[in-house]
């Protein structure tokens, strides 16, 4: 076999695998989270959401859209869900009324830091059961992850 048809069969069977593993992983998780959090567990776009707006504080719907890849009609209806619920604060900006700036609220500050230490410990506990090797090619793997998501993010 020619080496460049083995190499694009590799290529084939490592997306097949990570098509079938990664969404897999992340509902195991949330279904472990949802267990033992305390209250009801935000949905994924809810927490990834607050997430953002965490690591950028002041950030508005259209910015928020594009970054998590969502349509701002969607991201605007998670802004008023979680206003509602007291996790997040819109406020206008003073040049351009028509734009609201977003920031988490103390309350959301807890819960978020409280989902995330379940998670952790969860994923954690999960890789505490796994051999040396298997985490090491783990953690050798985080990079390529990483460079793997920029490219599969749409180009603006």
């Amino acid at each position: 076999m020619p080496e460049e048809n083995a190499s694009a069969q590799d290529t084939d069977h490592v997306a097949a695998r990570l098509v079938a593993c990664l969404p897999g992983l992340a509902r195991a998780l949330d279904r472990q989270v949802a267990q033992d959090y305390a209250h009801p567990k935000p949905p994924e776009a809810q927490l990834a959401l607050l997430r953002h707006v965490e690591d950028n504080d002041g950030t508005t719907v259209r910015a928020a859209a594009e970054a998590l890849l969502m349509k701002p009609n969607n991201v605007s209806a998670l802004v008023t869900q979680l206003t509602e619920q007291g996790l997040l604060e819109r406020r206008r900006d003073t040049a351009d009324k028509r734009v609201a700036h977003l920031h988490l609220t103390v309350f959301a500050r807890q819960r978020l830091a409280e989902v995330e230490r379940l998670m952790s410990a969860h994923l954690g506990s999960a890789l505490r059961a796994l051999t040396d090797g298997e985490k090491d090619a783990l953690g050798a793997a985080l990079g390529a992850l990483t460079a793997l998501e920029r490219h599969v993010r749409p180009r603006r």
